[in-house]
């Protein structure tokens, strides 16, 4: 379901109502409030004593405070409660769309929809309760000037006409202009977590000057688009401004007329003055659709990633069996229409462990995600166990397959939380046993409890809590060269854990080591997204081309 400018402002709660509340009570009395001094005014010139007009219009000062205070308030915890509400819903959405489809936005960008663009789409509801009682004080104070002249409201009348022409032209050219200037923050934001994730090899090659040009180098459109939202707002501010005193004068002059030909008092006067102070200040909304402009770009930034659908998951469970894995006529291809797979036909057999061979391009990492659902086939079906994978639930399909990669990015707040956030410690241990990643974490200063931040660990160490966090897949671990930066030694060690207590789960271990494909039961050999041949190892290895892939 995507997200839309009613659902953010009814995500507002019951806020809006007391916005809205505190907002009729401020129009009341700034309307009530004018009258009420010109009732005073009326009296002093009668020569009769003002205390009670006096005292009313302290307690309508008193009130309007109160009501400013409530909506200020209400309008804090609505703004609160809706960013909460969209950027969970956002931070789940993106988890949901898979890797693939998340693909579609650079990291940074999805953080700055997220953290930015969320809060000033929450303010939605407050800015449109906002921008519509806005127009309470100027109609109100139409009514009572023309209960007191009818030429003053004709004039005040006019004066609106003119103001609401300028707010108009302002609020379509504000909208462009907020949107760009969102936009390219989202593309500075993408180039600065790009280079963050890469500051090692940044630092390594000497390239920081470089960097930093490349990333600051949208700063010159943010400039410009910066610019265009303040020209916007000050163009139509100055008319704002030149068009408000026009319409107090006008009003001022009217009124002085009706006084002096004697249709109204020194009082109405005074109260028609401040009745056309409240129409000239309407060139200050100006400030409040400005901030529904921004709102409106948030939910629309919000609403383009909430636009691309989930991945989708059945309600079956995984039958009992080994782990057999079948692709059925599977063809892949990139974003870019590009063939990666085609026409793959293959049965894993279940507790085998099945090396997935062939030169950079072949196919082998696109394979190895098909079985894993980390993305779907564009044609062709997986299945696990006769069952196809998009008919499993998202719990039964990762309870029985687990992943790990060549460069595993380990989240959690401690070691452990890397292995198995929300399981045992001991079943975080025997995972860490099994693929020898005990050895270091014990050396560590506070053991498996370690902030993870405060790890130092190696690529091959990083490797193996990747390899212990998969381990707890039930029937098929999808090795995506996960062992590369591992030393001979310890891959060896490994490799006997993943045949001996890793017996029973199919094992798929993408490999550019020939020993890998040696110790394996079966070598699927890819070339060109289509499987050269199946065998044994030391079967193939007696092709000359099949030796090439290793070199």
């Amino acid at each position: 379901m995507t997200a839309t400018f009613g659902a953010v402002v009814r995500k507002g709660g019951a806020g809006l109502p007391v916005i809205a509340l505190s907002a009729l009570v401020g129009s009341g009395v700034t309307l009530a409030l004018p009258a009420v001094l010109g009732r005073a005014i009326d009296a002093i010139v009668a020569g009769a004593a003002p205390g009670g007009w006096i005292t009313v219009a302290c307690g309508l000062i008193g009130l309007g405070m109160a009501a400013e205070i409530a909506g200020a308030y209400a309008a804090a915890a609505s703004t609160a409660g809706a960013t909460a509400w969209l950027r969970d819903r956002l931070v789940r959405h993106t988890l949901a769309i898979g890797p693939r489809r998340a693909g579609a936005f650079e990291t940074g960008d999805l953080v700055s929809r997220v953290s930015g663009n969320a809060v000033e789409a929450a303010q939605a509801g407050p800015s449109a309760v906002a921008a519509a009682t806005a127009l309470l004080p100027p109609a109100g104070a139409l009514v009572l000037l023309a209960a007191v002249d009818p030429w003053l409201a004709a004039v005040f009348l006019a004066g609106l006409v003119l103001l609401g022409a300028v707010l108009r032209a302002f609020t379509r050219h504000t909208a462009a202009a907020v949107t760009a200037y969102q936009r390219t923050q989202g593309r500075l934001a993408a180039r600065l977590a790009e280079s963050l994730a890469g500051i090692r090899t940044i630092a390594a090659a000497g390239t920081v000057d470089r960097e930093r040009r490349r990333i600051l180098e949208p700063l010159g459109a943010l400039r410009r688009e910066g610019a265009d939202t303040w020209r916007v707002l000050g163009r139509s501010s100055a008319q704002a401004a030149a068009t408000g005193p026009l319409l107090l004068v006008a009003v001022l002059a009217t009124g002085g007329l009706a006084l002096a030909a004697g249709r109204i008092s020194a009082g109405d006067l005074f109260a028609a003055s401040r009745y056309a102070a409240i129409g000239a200040g309407l060139g200050s909304l100006t400030g409040v659709l400005g901030r529904l402009a921004r709102s409106r770009a948030g939910v629309r930034r919000a609403a383009e990633v909430l636009d691309i659908p989930t991945v989708r998951h059945g309600p079956s469970t995984v039958p009992e069996g080994p782990g057999t894995v079948e692709f059925q006529g599977v063809s892949a291809r990139s974003d870019g229409g590009a063939p990666l797979l085609d026409g793959v036909d293959l049965v894993l057999p279940g507790g085998a462990t099945v090396a997935v061979v062939g030169r950079s391009g072949a196919g082998k990492s696109v394979l190895a995600a098909l079985a894993a659902r980390l993305r779907d086939p564009d044609a062709g079906r997986v299945l696990l166990d006769g069952v196809p994978l998009p008919d499993l639930s998202r719990a039964a399909l990762r309870t029985a397959v687990g992943c790990a990669f060549e460069r595993p990015v380990l989240v959690g707040g401690t070691v452990a939380d890397a292995v198995g956030l929300g399981l045992s410690r001991d079943r975080v241990r025997a995972a860490a046993y099994a693929t020898h990643a005990h050895d270091f974490v014990s050396r560590l200063p506070e053991g498996y409890d370690t902030a993870l931040a405060q790890a130092p660990m190696s690529g091959g160490e990083a490797q193996r809590l990747g390899l212990a966090r998969a381990w707890h897949a039930e029937r098929l671990l999808v090795l995506d060269d996960a062992t590369s930066s591992v030393d001979t030694a310890t891959e060896v060690r490994i490799a006997a854990a993943l045949t001996g207590s890793g017996g029973g789960r199919t094992r798929l271990v993408v490999t550019h080591r020939a020993a890998t494909a040696a110790r394996a039961d079966l070598v699927v050999w890819l070339a060109g997204g289509r499987v050269r041949a199946v065998g044994r190892h030391a079967d193939l290895w007696a092709d000359p081309e099949y030796r090439e892939v290793f070199r």
